[in-house]
């Protein structure tokens, strides 16, 4: 109960949006998501990763439990359109971020409304290195706000838009500083996250968001 009431109070801590007509904004208990109803993926995930969260002793195991986000239940019925498509169902707020906590909020993870159509070796390689390096450092100085989402379209999987790119800003609390990454979502060779900084206003630009 201590855990929610602070990440709570941290998600106050937000970014100023413009959102087109085909989006939906969802409030879930570790993550606020904008789910674009058209291209049926996130524009934009915001949440707070802290020691707390990532840091305890009897973690959560696993369970890929894809599913509808019952706040938005047609428009994220979308798992059989990734079926046979080749492609990854890449989390935004990733699961390990939510294994200290209960089963339910482990399963608000994997609602669609958090998942974007990702290339396995993105999935599998900078994003997921940038993944664990935000936990790690959310152990040694806490309080780490994110901010994910996915721009464009390369092609489609059934109703499923896959993303042109993928991106991520973070903001370490204690240090005051933010970084911002673009990932390409295709199969170019994945040389660590780090190569894929950029400057926070190349992301303010592209997406139409500010970051504070």
């Amino acid at each position: 109960m201590f855990v929610r009431k602070i990440i709570t109070i941290l998600l106050i801590f937000t970014v100023n949006l413009s959102f087109g007509q085909n989006t939906v904004r969802i409030y879930h208990t570790n993550f606020i998501t904008v789910f674009d109803t058209l291209k049926k993926y996130p524009v934009l995930v915001e949440w707070w990763t802290t020691k707390a969260m990532v840091n305890c002793s009897t973690p959560l195991k696993r369970k890929n439990n894809f599913k509808a986000d019952p706040k938005l239940p047609i428009h994220t019925d979308i798992d059989k359109d990734y079926v046979n498509s080749g492609k990854d169902r890449g989390h935004m707020m990733p699961a390990a971020d939510n294994l200290c906590q209960t089963q339910q909020i482990q399963d608000e993870c994997f609602y669609f409304s958090n998942i974007s159509a990702q290339y396995h070796r993105l999935n599998s390689g900078d994003w997921k290195r940038l993944e664990t390096f935000l936990r790690n450092e959310s152990k040694k100085k806490d309080s780490i706000k994110v901010w994910a989402g996915n721009i464009g379209e390369i092609q489609k999987i059934g109703r499923v838009s896959v993303p042109k790119q993928c991106w991520k800003v973070f903001y370490v609390k204690k240090d005051k500083k933010f970084r911002a990454f673009l990932f390409e979502n295709d199969l170019s060779i994945q040389n660590g996250f780090e190569d894929n900084e950029v400057p926070i206003q190349k992301i303010e630009k592209l997406t139409g968001f500010t970051f504070r």
